[in-house]
């Protein structure tokens, strides 16, 4: 009698399991999940797409914390109405007569999601282009000197001695294609610098780099 109550009391137990983990399941499936939390959809969309973002700046100290985090990567869903805003406003930014710079990364309008615009000086137009999840996966052993300034360093340029002077990267575009290209010379240093704020790197650490290198040379 007794292993007959054991093994209902099993029966049970196993049916409670699986029913949980069903539910489980369940709610996972019915997620709808989001680029962007509650608070970053409110500071994208307090502006139209003409409305430029403020720009953080590492001349203030709650700034520069934001610009030393980490991105995310950003669900790319094409019909996603705040990524496309986001975008537009990023866009608007950079092209910004406050700003006029020549690339920027979400981060440096408070947002930490992996977006990035650039103007491609390689090609004919010299467009600025979006990308989303973009990372560099090799670097060419040959280097570039480049003078770099950025928009959340005010009043300042410098030139750095390591950039690669190519690299391959891949990248996602709207249409949720994923893409893999080769980018040399200016555009290189462009992608590489915005890149870098995705990883809450700014070129000063990479002067701090060249001037370690060049001590132990």
């Amino acid at each position: 009698m007794l292993r007959i109550k054991n093994v209902l009391f099993a029966l049970a137990l196993l049916f409670l399991i699986a029913g949980c983990s069903g539910s489980r399941h369940f709610v996972r499936l019915s997620e709808n999940p989001k680029s962007f939390s509650a608070a970053q959809e409110a500071c994208i969309m307090q502006g139209d797409i003409l409305t430029p973002m403020r720009v953080f700046k590492t001349t203030s100290y709650s700034d520069s914390l934001l610009l030393r985090a980490k991105s995310s990567d950003v669900i790319v869903e094409t019909d996603d109405p705040v990524l496309h805003h986001f975008i537009s406003r990023l866009y608007s930014t950079v092209r910004d007569s406050l700003s006029l710079g020549v690339g920027i990364a979400a981060p440096q309008v408070g947002i930490l999601k992996n977006v990035i615009w650039v103007q491609r000086f390689d090609k004919e137009g010299q467009p600025f282009e979006v990308y989303l999840n973009p990372k560099i996966i090799q670097y060419s052993s040959l280097k570039q000197e480049c003078r770099e300034g950025c928009l959340s360093i005010p009043n300042r340029s410098d030139t750095l001695q390591t950039r690669a002077y190519a690299i391959l990267i891949e990248y996602e575009r709207l249409d949720k294609t994923r893409h893999v290209e080769m980018i040399e010379d200016f555009t290189a240093v462009i992608f590489q610098h915005e890149i870098d704020h995705l990883n809450g790197i700014l070129y000063l650490d990479r002067i701090d780099a060249d001037l370690a290198g060049a001590k132990k040379e």
